[in-house]
């Protein structure tokens, strides 16, 4: 494959290496090939990223209005849609995913996350009381100041600019760590922020990994006034255990294990063709998937023959070929992980289509599109996020069981109920313990809405005016009159 791509930080407006020169190779999990090479950020480049972030609170980003940053805000998304293909190359070839789906979702998304919050800045006010005539109050909202923003390698630049997005429209400045795996992108928006004309230093970008690395010391940079983090549950914990000792304002989107609730009234045609999609899309790499399918027992049989006919025809393959559905897993470390849970499938349920690499397929990291049965409800499969193209379906009766089951778990992000009975889908929906459930339809966004997870899938919420509370400070102002 002829093409390079070499990631640098991005600092106070420049593009640099690590002082130390230190570089790590970046995969291409589509081929096995080299994308090119990222510097490794460490305490030193963390250290001078937050310096600079510090910096342009006072300076001239400081000094904006909000139509100022509405202005810049918006011209971010426009010049994010006007790279679109460029964008959605380099995501594809960061993550194995479909071209297709890139181009179609995860880019306009992105664009649009700035899109939204510069129109939401329009409308974002605060409370004022007055109980008599002797008495004002009323609330001012600040920056919170330098906002450490740490990303997963599934949806890469998405959930980037779903942070960085309010974080910028409430006057902050940034310091984003973006997963290791998915550089590219990142590294992309970092050309179109100088371009939109961002001043130096309110935004800034430091490749690295995690424990003794660029993730470790941004959470633990005694300057950094909050982090929000997306990723895996563990990783969660060890943030918020480094980020308390300076008390930092902590927002997680952790795992999921979520549940497909499908009873024996629900329309199969629109059930079948969006499970395909909750559990194979992304490669099944989405914190929102639901890959424990309950199924009410007169429709299992139906619903399973169906289900299986259906994944068998999703194409598994290059993710430039536009046949292709479904691409390769992120690294070979994740490919092995899933398999891993493949092996306790084989030993505590029943494999009954998919498990193996796609025939004919000799490099990259590629799993076909699974489906499990036979399996107890306390098995690890069941149990554990797998975060891969595999889905168990289980078979339930009464709708007080399937309730007690959906909850039975660690995780709480999301939930969705299929069900003809309106009645029937709220009183399932309420007693729900997730953070979105969604009735009838799957990955349905208003980014008005609260978005986040129960348990150990988070902490907090983004969206509207969740994520402007989040990345502002409050200050209540008294007036005797």
């Amino acid at each position: 494959m002829d093409f390079t791509f070499h990631c640098r930080h991005f600092i106070n407006g420049q593009f640099i290496e690590s002082g130390d020169g230190k570089r790590f190779v970046n995969i291409n999990p589509a081929t096995e090939e080299e994308l090119g090479w990222v510097a490794e950020g460490g305490k030193e480049e963390i250290d001078r990223a937050v310096q600079a972030a510090k910096r342009a609170l006072k300076g001239e980003w400081g000094k904006y209005s909000v139509r100022d940053r509405i202005a810049v805000i918006r011209r971010i998304g426009d010049l994010i849609l006007e790279r679109k293909e460029e964008f959605a190359r380099l995501e594809s070839l960061d993550t194995g995913k479909p071209y297709s789906l890139s181009l179609n979702l995860d880019i306009p998304r992105a664009a649009y996350n700035f899109h939204f919050f510069a129109d939401y800045l329009h409308s974002v006010g605060t409370e004022s009381y007055q109980m008599d005539s002797s008495q004002f109050h009323y609330a001012i909202r600040r920056p919170v100041g330098v906002v450490g923003l740490i990303n997963p390698w599934n949806l890469p630049l998405l959930l980037l600019t779903w942070k960085m997005a309010p974080a910028l429209a409430m006057g902050n400045t940034v310091v984003a760590k973006p997963a290791e795996l998915t550089p590219m992108t990142a590294t992309l928006l970092a050309e179109v922020i100088k371009d939109a004309g961002v001043p130096d230093g309110v935004v800034n970008i430091v490749h690295g990994f995690g424990p003794d690395s660029a993730g470790q010391f941004l959470t633990e940079h005694p300057d950094v006034n909050a982090i929000s983090f997306t990723g895996e549950t563990h990783t969660g914990k060890t943030i918020m255990a480094a980020a308390a000792k300076s008390l930092k304002r902590l927002s997680f989107e952790l795992g999921g294990k979520n549940p497909n609730i499908i009873f024996s009234d629900a329309d199969l045609d629109d059930v079948i063709e969006t499970t395909i999609k909750s559990s194979f899309s992304n490669q099944g790499e989405v914190c929102l998937a639901g890959s424990r399918i309950y199924v009410q027992r007169p429709i299992y049989n139906q619903f399973l023959e169906r289900f299986v006919e259906r994944t068998k025809q999703l194409v598994v393959g290059d993710p430039f070929d536009p046949k292709t559905d479904v691409g390769a897993l992120i690294s070979k470390e994740h490919l092995e992980r899933v398999s891993g849970y493949l092996d306790i499938a084989r030993r505590e349920g029943r494999i009954i289509v998919g498990g193996e690499r796609p025939q004919g397929i000799k490099k990259g990291y590629y799993l076909e599109p699974t489906i499990i049965v036979d399996l107890d409800e306390q098995c690890r499969v069941v149990k554990e996020e797998i975060f891969g193209p595999v889905a168990a379906v289980l078979p339930f009766d009464t709708e007080e069981e399937v309730i007690a089951r959906a909850n039975d778990s660690d995780y709480g992000l999301s939930a969705t109920i299929w069900t003809s009975n309106l009645k029937r889908a709220h009183r399932v929906a309420h007693q729900i313990e997730s953070g979105i459930v969604w009735v009838n339809t799957w990955f349905l966004r208003d980014l008005r809405t609260p978005f986040g997870g129960m348990k150990h899938s988070g902490i907090g919420r983004e969206g509207g005016a969740h994520s402007v509370d989040f990345y502002s400070e409050l200050t209540n102002i008294t007036i005797k009159l």
